[in-house]
């Protein structure tokens, strides 16, 4: 029997929308679960499993990933629609306390939701990212976010995200990389091994002008008082270890967890990101 429920929900626009419910109690706020920019709800497969039943866990498919329709217009592929397509499932769920846990483009989208209404965030975990972003980290993505590649087998995939990723993951094992290369890609209906996500997602990227943004220090400035833990890549080339010491600082109830031998991001299954959790669970259930 399947741990969660596949469940779905419509956007403004239009666009069916896709999540993952793991079951817990109704008296606790639920967990919210966002993936980072080229991610899925499968990312956070290994985390919910081990939270529920004791928590709710609801892991989303952000437009254009995943079971998760792909928008008529890529335009839209940013972080505000994320923001609104969120808010229309909280509401359509009649949630009005959670916890949001974000990886990457997921914590970003978590400091905005936390601008529109701070006071419904129970608790948040904030995971290699923060206001400011390396130059050489958004470089990188750039340079790889919507070139597609197929393969054959599961086995060239893994090691196709291998070679990608080695330094990031420097003690993963082949089996690692298979998990890894079945959260990141789906076979298609010819049999190849796809990336899971709509190529179109990079078109943001390429309007000049993007780079300046929000300012994300005044979104991080109404977390405050909410309970948060920043996990952070030792190696990370996103989120600078300066930067992420500034948002501790600035937040009342801020921890900082760094993992060792790791970039960007950690997959919160290591020993002292899990550790954090909990602590962050065990204050938010106090």
């Amino acid at each position: 029997m399947s741990p969660y429920e596949n469940r779905y929900w419509w956007s403004k626009d239009g666009v069916r929308l896709h999540y993952r419910d793991y079951p817990g109690p109704a008296d606790r706020p639920p967990i919210l679960c966002l993936p980072g920019l080229t991610r899925n709800a499968r990312d956070y497969d290994d985390l919910a499993r081990r939270l529920s039943p004791e928590w709710r866990v609801i892991a989303i498919d952000l437009r254009g990933r995943g079971e998760s329709g792909y928008a008529k217009d890529p335009m839209s592929y940013v972080p505000l629609s994320y923001v609104q397509d969120i808010e229309a499932l909280l509401g359509e769920l009649g949630v009005a306390r959670y916890v949001a846990f974000g990886t990457s483009l997921g914590g970003i989208v978590t400091m905005l939701l936390a601008g529109t209404a701070h006071e419904s965030l129970a608790g948040v975990l904030l995971n290699d990212v923060g206001p400011d972003i390396m130059a050489e980290g958004l470089s990188r993505i750039r340079g790889y976010v919507g070139k597609s590649n197929t393969w054959p087998t599961w086995l060239h995939a893994a090691r196709a995200v291998a070679e990608a990723n080695g330094d990031v993951y420097p003690a993963f094992t082949l089996e690692d990389w298979l998990a890894m290369a079945k959260r990141l890609y789906r076979l298609n209906s010819a049999g190849r091994i796809v990336l899971d996500y709509d190529m179109k997602i990079a078109e943001p990227f390429r309007v000049p002008g993007n780079e300046a943004g929000l300012d994300m220090w005044r979104a991080l400035d109404v977390l405050k008082a909410v309970p948060t833990l920043i996990v952070r890549g030792a190696t990370s080339d996103v989120l600078s270890a300066a930067t992420a010491e500034k948002m501790v600082a600035a937040l009342e109830y801020g921890e900082l967890v760094t993992i060792d031998q790791v970039g960007h991001a950690p997959t919160l299954s290591e020993p002292a990101a899990v550790a954090g959790i909990d602590r962050l669970l065990s204050r938010i259930s106090a």
